[in-house]
């Protein structure tokens, strides 16, 4: 059975956010969704990292709804990145399915968690 570390995958996604950020051209159009993206994506780790810590169950809970939540506005802001800066829309689109499947694990979680 392979182990899979949801603490190292999201870590991963974050860093590959943080690295396409660097290439990408800054101007006035995109530099706020920059920062925005930054934001959600690693805060999915993040929150992820606190629920493993989480003092109860319902904070477990809680945790992971916020970590779905942020994989989904993730979504949102690589879509408009893709928009506003061409040059990248491949590694967005890439990005996009692995925030896409990172909301569909913490669905699954939250769901199970019940």
């Amino acid at each position: 059975m392979t182990n899979y570390d949801l603490e190292e995958r999201t870590a991963r996604f974050a860093e590959a956010v943080i690295d396409m950020v660097k290439n990408t051209p800054k101007d006035s159009v995109n530099m706020s969704v920059l920062d925005q993206l930054i934001r959600s994506a690693t805060s999915i780790g993040a929150n992820y990292c606190e629920a493993n810590g989480a003092a109860s169950r319902r904070d477990f809970k809680n945790k992971i709804h916020f970590c779905k939540k942020e994989a989904i506005e993730t979504r949102y802001w690589l879509r408009i990145l893709g928009r506003s800066s061409p040059s990248v829309v491949e590694g967005c689109r890439c990005l996009w399915q692995e925030a896409h499947e990172l909301s569909l694990i913490f669905s699954k979680i939250a769901a199970n968690s019940r």
